[in-house]
């Protein structure tokens, strides 16, 4: 079993490096693949109130065979909720649903920036970590221009932003920002939907250093000290995709990935989508 290393947040807390993304997994089934996930070492689910299944989430993390505290969960707030109360009342109803005591990170899903509601809803998310309820805060696909308002308008910088990123959408610009502001970068579609993954420069790698192609790209993530949630509900993929720490990318492998860069965009633009 590989246990993932940690990062830092600014809060003083720690995030695994690397956990489980659900979403799309059926609420029935969601219970066990954490349960699999769980026995590979994962020790981080993230899941969201979009992916209606923070009730299987909640089983899965009750029946966990590790004591709660060593388990660390994420969901996030919907643009349909944003807002000071309807965050709050989104929140509630989460918490109800995963059947837990605490999130140890709650996420404004989106900026929505046209429904200009996302600093009355940081605000609500900083009275959640003030209440202990939500253990640390942050936010996800937002630009530099969403992060400096709301940390201009509260005072509070987010412990992470969550983004598209891959070898195709690497988004130095935004984690250069990041580095700068002692956020954290968590890369969702971390392997851009497996779409790269048949690429003959990526097999090169992999076959040098005798693992896969998906290998190849996580462990580029983790060491550009991103954190990343692959999903699988294989359980030899689940295993798979932590199984990263016995080999390191070279300089030159870093510079061939560096070449897939194509702003190959998979999701919505976080300035146009609300």
């Amino acid at each position: 079993m590989t246990l993932s290393p940690t990062i830092p947040l600014n809060d003083g807390r720690q995030i695994p490096q690397v956990g489980l993304g659900v979403y799309q997994i059926p609420d029935a089934d969601v219970a066990g693949v954490i349960r699999e996930a769980i026995l590979a070492g994962y020790r981080s689910i993230d899941t969201a109130s979009l992916y209606e299944n923070e009730a299987g989430v909640g089983l899965g993390v009750r029946e966990a065979e590790v004591p709660r505290e060593q388990l660390f969960v994420t969901t996030k707030v919907w643009n349909d909720r944003q807002g000071y109360d309807e965050s709050l009342r989104s929140f509630d109803e989460s918490m109800s649903r995963l059947g837990l005591d605490y999130v140890d990170l709650f996420l404004i899903h989106w900026p929505a920036p046209e429904r200009d509601l996302y600093v009355d809803t940081w605000r609500a998310l900083i009275r959640l970590r003030e209440e202990g309820r939500a253990k640390s805060i942050g936010v996800s696909n937002f630009h530099p221009a969403h992060l400096r308002r709301i940390v201009g308008e509260t005072g509070v910088v987010p412990s992470v932003n969550q983004i598209e990123l891959h070898p195709r959408l690497p988004q130095r610009e935004l984690r250069d920002y990041h580095a700068a502001h002692g956020i954290v970068t968590e890369s969702w579609s971390p392997l851009a939907k497996a779409d790269i993954l048949g690429d003959p420069r990526l097999i090169r790698i992999a076959e040098k250093h005798g693992v896969t192609p998906a290998q190849v790209v996580l462990r580029w993530h983790l060491e550009l000290g991103l954190v990343i949630i692959p999903k699988s509900v294989n359980p030899a993929r689940i295993r798979e995709n932590i199984d990263l720490f016995d080999f390191t990318l070279d300089p030159d492998d870093i510079a061939e990935i560096a070449t897939f860069d194509s702003n190959g965009r998979i999701g919505m633009d976080p300035e146009t989508f609300s």
